[in-house]
């Protein structure tokens, strides 16, 4: 087996944050506003002074973020399948963004399984049409957003680092690692000479009030506590980076603005906790249990469903040196602040303001 350290010691720094004067009055471009992460991502920027045009598909599901936080009212909102290159192409030209988030995707790995074309087409072709549609603009900055399944996954006890080779057993990951290639092309072959700065931004896996996605833990958590049912984990051994939602967005967010300030700073950036909070899923559900109250749980062996990665964990430390960011919140912090979320939003709580307070108390902790 390869040897290789395990982790990179990142030398002293300033620590970045976003910051409220660079976005106020920007224009900002965000696909898949509709989705988790890209309503937070528009609560956020929208609280900064942001000009956003959203462009994504309808919410897929009931209840959803995007229409709890009356989310049409704070930003530009236009629904639009990125696999429809000529219909992207002209919103993204009306728009006119400075800057571009780019999160719309299929992102769920066992769906990838049932839906293996339509996976490829949303993630692969979707990323090249958005890229493509950049050519030509006075966009400065675009930040891809990928994710940390990216990578030929070795089952080794290291954390991967940007220049680790990429790949995917799943159609899910493999799509993803195909969507490195074409930003990585198109930086190279068009954006770059336009001076376009292009990132890509692999984040581990996000938790947070307001996902209610299928086959992903918390939410599968909270529909089963929530309606007295047993709740079952398929794979509790299974090792992830797991990060509140407000962790990678501060990260995109601080990445356009050094892009802004530094296009040379392109490139692949992994956004996760430290090494030493990747742990398995058994754990992050006790925590959840205990924050929630007295709940069952029933964990399988690991052997059910299609094949999933056991070990996954990320290097952050490219993060830390070159863009000055790194996490604020424990794993134990990330948690609570979840489960008091969902308790909150079932007990009737206004959804915008409890991810307000969210974001308020996540930028006192900068």
């Amino acid at each position: 087996m390869e040897q290789r350290q395990g982790t990179v010691e990142a030398v002293e720094m300033s620590i970045a944050f976003p910051d409220c004067k660079f976005w106020n009055d920007r224009r900002v471009l965000i696909t898949g506003h509709t989705g988790f992460k890209g309503a937070w991502l528009t609560l956020w920027l929208n609280r900064m002074g942001a000009k956003v045009t959203g462009i994504g598909l309808p919410p897929n599901t009931v209840p959803n973020l995007f229409e709890l936080t009356d989310l049409v009212t704070l930003c530009d909102s236009r629904f639009c399948d990125i696999r429809d290159a000529v219909a992207l192409a002209a919103h993204v030209r009306a728009a006119e963004p400075e800057v571009v988030f780019h999160l719309a995707a299929q992102p769920l790995v066992r769906a990838s399984y049932r839906e293996p074309l339509a996976t490829f087409a949303a993630n692969v072709m979707g990323t090249a049409n958005l890229l493509d549609a950049l050519r030509g603009s006075e966009t400065r900055v675009a930040v891809m957003i990928t994710t940390d399944k990216v990578y030929r996954n070795n089952e080794w006890p290291w954390p991967y680092r940007e220049e680790d080779a990429l790949g995917g057993h799943d159609p899910y990951s493999a799509s993803k690692a195909a969507c490195e290639i074409v930003i990585d092309s198109y930086r190279k072959a068009f954006l770059a000479e336009q001076g376009v700065a292009v990132a890509s931004a692999r984040a581990g896996n996000v938790i947070g009030g307001g996902d209610w996605s299928e086959d992903r833990l918390i939410p599968d958590a909270v529909r089963a506590w929530q309606s007295g049912s047993m709740l079952h984990i398929r794979r509790p051994d299974g090792v992830r980076p797991w990060q509140h939602v407000l962790e990678p967005l501060a990260g995109y967010l601080v990445l356009a603005q050094q892009l802004w300030a530094d296009a040379d700073l392109s490139g692949a950036y992994n956004f996760g906790p430290p090494t030493d909070e990747a742990v398995p899923v058994r754990e992050v559900i006790e925590l959840a249990r205990t924050a929630y109250g007295s709940v069952e749980v029933q964990y399988g062996n690991g052997s059910e469903g299609p094949h999933e990665a056991g070990r996954l964990v990320l290097e952050i430390a490219k993060a830390k040196q070159q863009l000055g960011f790194q996490p604020r919140l424990s794993l134990a912090e990330a948690v609570q602040r979840t489960m008091e979320w969902y308790k909150a939003q079932h007990s009737g709580a206004d959804v915008r303001r409890l991810c307000e307070e969210d974001i308020a108390a996540y930028e006192a902790v900068l």
